[in-house]
């Protein structure tokens, strides 16, 4: 690439300029989850976009918890997220970092506050502060609490310290602007109390500091040169600057720490508001955090998404200033292409139809070479048996079929795929007129590889062999929102329990090469015709279960032709 112009996003811009103007010396990033929840595709941006910086700049990158609130954190949440991190390839620098190691330098940032009459303890209740903050047109109005001397708020916050007040009784404000256009200027909440066990610290704490005062700190401590957030915190800004630069940690904005937004990822029907996510699970209306419905990142590598698909769908949408949504079947178009070059071959039926072959000797098999991949032949070939009674598809077969269906009916010919061609001499019927099974013929000329299998039939189908397969249960997954569900609203105003599809889960009982049964929880396939699969760890050894990651139709990529 060296005589082409690589065109560089905009926090790239920014980042060559405080390079360029002596504001950064060594570039530093960091992902700051909340533990209190896992970790879904939006995130996975984040992790990689810092992560990305990191790495393009020789810098380091930081992976911290910002476990502040203890009411909503658990180590399970620490857990997975740290699996999540590792396994989308991002390697931290050193170890993993929580906000809760720097509660001692947080304390005394407050301390100093109090002291150069930049803090103040309220005893406003949290209803009341709501109410003289004002509106987005009305200045707020001032705590009754303000102008309390240096000497009785540092006693008072000494004692929110001790225990000595229940929660919600006192807090600790930042002292600022109540008349500030940005409401988030106007004298903001830094320190509440709450009588919680945190998970890291026990009860060594009984204040904790918010988010908005607590991680520019971290960020500060840490030597954070650039804090990547979505958009929904460009409002915060000021008060990220305001909060380093009153404690010490720099004199202006242009210094960094710096804070920088860029825009959310939006996926059409699909839910990636944390708080939906929660609800769709707390309310029993998935099976847990890590469904393969879900967006979570668990959810995902469970229904058989790559961490490599992840990167290549992320790294085509980019980085933006503006939100927008991206259509879903981007990223199954993106799972599909990385699929079709890692996932072996091998058959499967998931609608069994029994066929039986009348001129083919009882208790006589075949072995049928298989290719494992058509375009990795050093993959290797599988052997599988072909015999008297297989079982084929029953959308492959039709007793009164349209113009144009090529594959099996009665009177008609189809080619088994890797073995002959057969032709529907019968159809036998259930006593309430169903199909029970159908009995063909085999042409024992056409054999795949044989100069008979120059014989031309327009349709090939796949099957197993009825005496030599395996049962299984597949799980055929579509999209958990219906195409009411709009992303990019404000989607505060809708109960999300009220676009959910019924079509999101299908379970049918079918049967595929025997061979599957030893496959490891985790390993993909592309089951011929039927789409590509993961082994889900629900598998036992008397039934494997398997999810359908996408199908094998790419109408993604069909609309952009």
């Amino acid at each position: 690439m060296d005589n082409e112009t690589v065109s560089k996003n905009f926090i790239e811009q920014i980042i060559d300029k405080d390079i360029e103007e002596g504001h950064c010396q060594k570039v530093v990033t960091r992902f700051p989850p909340e533990p209190n929840g896992y970790l879904h595709i939006g995130h996975a941006k984040s992790i990689l976009l810092n992560y990305g910086l990191a790495k393009e700049y020789n810098g380091q990158f930081n992976m911290r918890f910002d476990d502040t609130n203890p009411t909503k954190e658990k180590v399970e949440f620490v857990d997975s997220i740290k699996k999540d991190v590792e396994w989308l390839g991002a390697k931290w620098n050193g170890d993993v970092l929580f906000a809760s190691n720097y509660f001692p330098q947080m304390y005394e940032a407050a301390i100093r506050l109090i002291k150069n009459g930049k803090a103040y303890v309220d005893d406003l209740s949290a209803e009341e502060i709501r109410q003289y903050r004002g509106t987005l047109t009305e200045p707020g109005k001032e705590s009754p609490y303000r102008e309390r001397s240096v000497e009785e708020n540092l006693k008072l916050f000494e004692e929110m310290k001790e225990g000595k007040y229940a929660d919600g009784e006192k807090v600790l404000r930042a002292k600022i602007d109540m008349a500030s256009p940005n409401i988030n200027m106007r004298d903001p909440i830094i320190y509440r109390v709450a009588h919680m066990t945190h998970h890291r610290t026990g009860d060594e704490w009984c204040i904790y500091p918010m988010y908005d005062f607590a991680h520019p700190i971290e960020d500060a401590v840490e030597g954070i040169t650039h804090s990547i957030c979505t958009l929904e915190f460009e409002d915060h800004r000021p008060l990220y600057d305001w909060v380093i630069i009153e404690t010490g940690y720099k004199t202006s904005p242009e210094e960094n720490p710096k804070q920088i937004e860029f825009a959310k990822l939006y996926l059409t029907n699909v839910v990636t508001g944390k708080r939906y996510i929660k609800k769709l699970v707390e309310d029993g209306v998935v099976d847990g955090w890590d469904d393969p419905r879900m967006p979570t990142l668990v959810g995902m590598r469970r229904r058989g998404y790559s961490a490599e698909a992840i990167k290549d769908f992320l790294e085509r949408v980019g980085v933006s200033k503006a939100d927008s949504t991206v259509d879903e079947k981007l990223l199954e178009h993106c799972v599909r292409e990385d699929l079709n070059g890692t996932a072996y071959r091998a058959m499967a039926v998931i609608d069994p139809l029994k066929v039986t072959i009348t001129n083919w000797p009882e208790g006589e098999t075949m072995d049928v070479e298989m290719e494992n991949h058509p375009d990795h032949p050093e993959w290797g070939t599988r052997v599988v048996k072909f015999g008297r009674e297989l079982y084929i598809e029953r959308e492959d077969f039709m007793e009164e079929p349209p113009k144009k269906y090529f594959r099996l009916k009665p009177e008609g010919e189809v080619r088994l795929k890797g073995a002959y061609i057969i032709k529907c001499e019968r159809v036998v019927h259930t006593v309430d007129g169903g199909i029970d099974h159908i009995e063909c013929s085999v042409d024992l000329s056409s054999r795949s590889g044989s100069e008979g299998a120059n014989r031309k039939v327009k349709g090939t189908i796949h099957w197993v062999n009825a005496r030599d397969c395996a049962p299984f249960e597949a799980r055929l997954y579509d999209q958990l929102m219906t195409e009411e569900w709009d992303t990019a609203e404000a989607a505060d105003k809708k109960d999300v329990t009220k676009f959910l599809s019924d079509t999101s889960l299908q379970v049918m009982n079918g049967y595929c090469e025997h061979a599957l049964v030893s496959a490891k929880p985790g390993d993909t396939f592309q089951f011929l015709r039927n789409g590509y699969f993961c082994k889900d760890p629900d598998s036992t050894q008397a039934l494997s279960v398997f999810n359908r990651t996408v199908p094998l139709k790419d109408s993604w990529a069909k609309t952009q032709k």
